[in-house]
């Protein structure tokens, strides 16, 4: 693929915590109108780069360029005028609770753009009717259950109609009902509006069942990286772990501990 077939490509990033490196030179590219997830255990970094891909943290080294324009590199009038092109679907929703459904959803609008009213009324009933809540317009974020939060956030995150749609763990807490909800919403609403889409996971099977795509994550580097095919047959220690959800393998089960002997016998313990 030419470079024109990549909404977003990340190159060489690295981003350092309090001195930590967190992330130690991420490549990755991403086509428009693919689905492509980001998987790894917990503190490898996922969200980190979701947040760099955003714009909300600064590499320390390399670059993240979002349509071929430097995220890294805008100052931040400019970043917020290019995050119109952007949604976010937070881990749990994150959805405003003292305002309605229908406010949650018309609040992107409102917001980033001079729309009349009437036009802002009509566009988010539109998105709530996607994810088949327009009837639950008036209800509150707490008359919500999970999956209809999600949903909520998903057509507000959708309102702007963004090039580019992130999500931070969209499945967590979610029934098996909802999650498969979610999990075609992401697919078929990414479809029919030719958007791109990151996502940061660790439901293995529903991912397998709906990305394009999928970068694994391990200490701050891209450890490997497949189709749903290819993952699935992969022969890699750390691949073949998170497919089938052992205990041990390349994540070791046991915390480096000292010796049992030691322990047990009644050795000085340090």
């Amino acid at each position: 693929m030419s470079d024109d077939n990549f909404l977003v490509t990340v190159e060489n990033l690295q981003f350092d915590y309090g001195g930590k490196p967190v992330l130690r030179g991420i490549n990755m590219r991403i086509p428009k109108g693919r689905v492509v997830a980001i998987m790894g255990g917990s503190g490898c970094g996922k969200t980190t780069l979701l947040r760099l891909i955003g714009g909300q943290l600064r590499p320390t080294a390399g670059s993240v360029r979002v349509a071929g324009e430097a995220i890294d590199e805008m100052r931040h009038a400019r970043l917020y005028a290019f995050r119109r092109r952007m949604g976010m679907l937070f881990q749990f929703g994150a959805l405003f609770t003292d305002l309605s459904v229908f406010d949650n959803v018309a609040f992107p609008l409102r917001e980033h753009t001079d729309l009349p009213e009437e036009m802002i009324r009509d566009l988010t009933l539109m998105k709530l009717q996607a994810v088949g809540l327009r009837g639950a317009r008036d209800l509150m974020p707490n008359a919500l259950s999970g999956g209809m939060a999600r949903r909520v956030a998903l057509a507000r995150a959708m309102a702007l109609d963004p090039a580019l749609i992130m999500y931070d763990e969209p499945f967590t807490g979610l029934d098996p009902i909802s999650l498969g909800v979610i999990g075609q919403l992401i697919r078929r609403l990414n479809d029919a509006s030719g958007a791109t889409s990151i996502m940061v996971t660790h439901d293995v099977q529903e991912s397998l069942q709906m990305v394009d795509y999928i970068y694994f994550i391990s200490e701050g580097r891209v450890a490997a990286e497949g189709a749903p095919e290819e993952v699935r047959a992969s022969a890699d220690p750390l691949v073949h772990q998170f497919v089938t959800a052992k205990a041990n393998g390349p994540v070791p089960y046991h915390f480096p501990a000292p010796d049992m002997a030691a322990d047990f016998l009644g050795a000085a313990h340090v």
